[in-house]
């Protein structure tokens, strides 16, 4: 099963380093890793080809933001399944994605998630935040629910068949992508009980008071698009965060 890891970069010259080095220790095989760069002004490209002798595709030219760069990507992967490995990000274990294709093999199920760790911007082995996921239940989408997008895994033909980010999203489109794929579509989801990836805190969502306002907006806009009662799920997808800070 071939796996295609999608990268989208904007000068990421300060932390592409760590990721590259994450993806270098993988240990599964059969990996078509894709870089998509907006037109860096810094070193970014330079620390691609210095640290990464994984990278079978680069594409640099300028994009409408990070989703545009990840439908990019989307449409130039060729593996049988697709994920997304952010440039301030990391694979959590060298036999991260080996245990991603091994779920997809046991269970014959259309996608994979796991759990996500947010760890301090200058000292990534620091977790901040814990989100255990859970397994998946389709109910639990109603109360706010949705798997960490680092950590999801997809069929590149269901990308084909119910389409990648809607651009008209310029923080959530992750999400509604996921309620897309899992609420309207009935993919089916399948839960590896580990840390998939860690993510450094200071993320577009939750960089400031006035990002956090437009994500709620955002989130709001998709959950009505998707067709589910926004109030609860609002409600109940935000109250779903504080434990996350006390479990480690």
């Amino acid at each position: 099963m071939k796996v295609s890891i999608i990268t989208a970069t904007y000068n990421s010259a300060q932390t592409l380093a760590d990721t590259l080095a994450s993806m270098e220790a993988q240990t599964y095989p059969n990996i078509e890793y894709i870089v998509i760069d907006g037109a860096s002004k810094d070193a970014t490209l330079e620390v691609v080809k210095q640290h990464s002798t994984k990278v079978t595709q680069i594409i640099s030219e300028p994009d409408q933001g990070i989703y545009d760069a990840l439908n990019k990507g989307i449409a130039a992967a060729t593996g049988d399944i697709i994920g997304f490995l952010h440039s301030d990000d990391l694979l959590a274990y060298p036999e991260a994605i080996a245990d991603v294709v091994a779920e997809f093999e046991a269970t014959h199920c259309q996608a994979v998630y796991g759990d996500l760790e947010y760890v301090a911007k200058n000292d990534t082995t620091k977790v901040i935040r814990l989100w255990k996921s859970g397994n998946y239940i389709k109910q639990k989408l109603r109360l706010g629910w949705m798997p960490p997008h680092p950590t999801f895994y997809m069929r590149r033909d269901l990308y084909e068949k119910y389409g990648s980010f809607d651009l008209n999203f310029r923080i959530a489109a992750d999400y509604d992508s996921l309620l897309r794929y899992l609420w309207r579509n009935d993919v089916s989801l399948s839960y590896v009980p580990k840390v998939l990836t860690k993510m450094r805190v200071g993320g577009a969502s939750n960089r400031s008071l006035s990002n956090i306002i437009k994500k709620t907006s955002e989130d709001i806009r998709a959950i009505k698009k998707n067709g589910l009662f926004w109030p609860i799920v609002v409600l109940f997808k935000n109250l779903s965060k504080i434990p996350q800070f006390f479990i480690k």
